[in-house]
């Protein structure tokens, strides 16, 4: 793990450096992501200006940006570009998706996407690809077990691809649970009520509460509007405060 938590106390306002802690663990994630999406937006945009509408072949330009984050970012396990269907002209869906292996080698994930064979031709209604394609921001997918990459109970950060425009898929990058976790959760049992970690759609990310375990979905308002308003809140007995600059939720019992 590259990154650790601060040894500094925490101030005046414990929440709010929480909050602002799990924000800066997960910041650099974002930023790969970021960099794959201006990446693919950039190809994308070289082949339009060519006449032409993009293959799957063309997508292989993304390969030494996928590369060099997958060696370089301590909490990415897995990115790349998945795209809209109908984007490519060559195949009905795609992911350029490469993953880092226990023995650190770099390889890509292959996937049968044949609707006909393929229980996971249709990528469209998980959340990693549906949130950022409907709200148009970044979002955190997650906890899940990841059939579809690795078996294990992984988050997902995505935001959406555009071209001229028009959605054309999401940019995004896997991070294992485990690592995740073990960068958050002494943050998190450094408070003094029971508290945890939700994203977008109430589903815990991380949590030091043993009333709700990670992966589990948790009652609350509608988290969305208090991510973009960004304040804190009260919400029948919880406390709920936004984390800095990442769509996760700290919730205090």
């Amino acid at each position: 793990m590259g990154w650790s938590p601060p040894s500094a106390a925490l101030d005046t306002d414990p929440q709010t450096w929480v909050a602002t802690q799990v924000g800066d663990a997960l910041e650099a994630v974002f930023e790969a992501v970021a960099d794959i999406r201006a990446e693919t937006e950039a190809l994308l945009d070289r082949v339009a200006a060519g006449g032409r509408r993009p293959v799957s072949a063309d997508l292989a330009a993304l390969r030494p940006g996928l590369h060099r984050h997958l060696t370089c970012e301590d909490l990415v396990c897995g990115a790349g570009f998945v795209a809209a269907p109908g984007l490519l002209t060559d195949v009905p869906a795609w992911l350029e998706w490469w993953q880092s292996g226990a023995d650190g080698a770099v390889r890509p994930l292959l996937l049968d996407l044949d609707p006909g064979r393929s229980a996971y031709s249709d990528y469209t209604h998980w959340d990693w690809f549906a949130l950022p394609r409907d709200t148009g921001r970044r979002a955190v997918a997650g906890p899940y077990v990841d059939y579809l990459c690795s078996d294990e109970y992984s988050l997902t950060l995505s935001e959406p691809v555009r071209i001229q425009g028009h959605f054309a898929g999401v940019a995004a990058a896997d991070v294992y649970l485990r690592n995740f976790e073990a960068a958050v959760l002494p943050l998190l049992r450094r408070l003094p009520r029971p508290a945890r970690l939700v994203n977008a759609r109430g589903r815990v990310a991380a949590s030091a509460d043993p009333a709700h375990l990670a992966g589990s979905l948790t009652r609350g308002p509608d988290f969305g509007p208090l991510l973009t308003g960004a304040r804190p809140a009260e919400h029948e007995g919880l406390r709920l405060v936004p984390c800095v600059g990442v769509p996760l939720v700290l919730v205090l019992a």
